[in-house]
């Protein structure tokens, strides 16, 4: 896209700002470091262009707390005390929805994501947020914690104007095929090869 023009255009009717301004499906994945990070810069991103954030996180601990969610949380109470941005929601897994506190066995695990994305389902058919950070969510979807044929369904006919962005490995080709921005990160080098753990303003 040399200095941000498409290569080519459509004939599909629609005007410039039309196809400009359409919801998007992105998907970050590949073995690479950064998928995630890259999602929690879309949500500040749209923070400032005063979306509704809502940041589900499906395999992380929701003991831990990472950076950007201290960050987005600390915006959305910006934005509830002054109006500037957009409101915020952060959800982790098991015992960090609002809706259940469920934490423990696999089975346990695989419970709470189905009952996460029935939950993001409802928000998706009510149009409650502009943008819906998925963060590891391939994995739910690769385990069989969640139907995989009914998120296919759900995100390709989602309503109004919402964007999503997945992150995670091995994303299922049919969210590949689906989706209209994916991006495959590769490793190519990583301090872990050289044994060193992860760090501070790194990692988290």
């Amino acid at each position: 896209m040399p200095q941000g023009k498409p290569l080519v255009v459509p004939a599909d009717g629609l005007t410039t700002r039309q196809r400009r301004n359409r919801p998007l499906l992105a998907i970050h994945t590949g073995d690479g470091k950064g998928k995630s990070t890259a999602a929690f810069g879309l949500a500040l991103r749209g923070w400032n262009q005063g979306w509704r954030i809502g940041v589900f996180q499906f395999v992380k601990s929701a003991k831990w707390r990472i950076g950007e969610q201290t960050v987005l949380e600390r915006l959305g109470t910006l934005h509830d005390q002054t109006g500037e941005g957009g409101p915020v929601e952060w959800h982790k897994m098991g015992s960090g929805w609002s809706w259940t506190r469920r934490e423990g066995s696999d089975e346990d695990h695989a419970l709470a994501a189905a009952e996460g994305w029935q939950e993001i389902k409802r928000r998706l058919a009510a149009q409650t947020h502009d943008l819906y950070v998925l963060d590891e969510f391939t994995y739910p979807m690769k385990w069989g914690w969640v139907d995989a044929d009914d998120v296919i369904e759900t995100l390709a006919d989602r309503p109004g104007f919402q964007h999503v962005v997945i992150t995670g490995r091995g994303a299922d080709p049919r969210l590949v095929e689906i989706a209209d921005l994916v991006t495959e990160m590769a490793k190519v080098k990583h301090p872990m090869d050289a044994g060193q753990k992860g760090q501070k303003g790194i990692e988290w």
